[in-house]
């Protein structure tokens, strides 16, 4: 892993809060309610006339390294380079979410088109990485 890439997602992360805490209007943080409006942020942006996805990368990478942040938060998983597809999180149950792709999609794609970062937020918190689909998988 690169220490550098890891600090840089850090401050990617205190970026987000320190910037969307003031305009959501509430207690911004690593948590499913703040996921829920950096969602709606996102949509909000998409909307802009002059909005491009294909110039968003600045956008990708401070909202992916935040939804990844409260991932791992939220599920106790950890940063993770992974050769096949970049930095993701690493979850218990051994798999890996991958924020800065949903947070692309999102920006590309819209909920419309069926991306959705709350969405991603509660399958990887509530069911990988509690082990509650494998549960579900195997009939418990």
């Amino acid at each position: 892993m690169d220490d550098e890439e890891l600090r840089q997602i850090q401050r990617n992360v205190d970026l987000a809060i320190e910037q969307l805490g003031p305009i959501s209007g509430m207690d911004f943080g690593l948590d499913e309610e703040s996921v829920a409006w950096a969602e709606g942020f996102i949509e909000r942006r998409r909307a802009q006339p002059d909005f491009d996805p294909e110039q968003a990368e600045g956008l990708v990478s401070v909202l992916g390294s935040y939804l990844g942040a409260c991932v791992a938060a939220g599920a106790g998983g950890h940063w993770h380079w992974r050769d096949d597809g970049g930095w993701g999180v690493a979850l218990p149950d051994g798999s890996t979410a991958f924020p800065f792709t949903k947070v692309r999609k999102q920006l590309r794609d819209g909920l419309e088109g069926g991306e959705s970062i709350a969405s991603f937020y509660r399958v990887a918190v509530e069911f990988i990485a509690t082990g509650r689909m494998r549960e579900a998988r195997d009939g418990g």
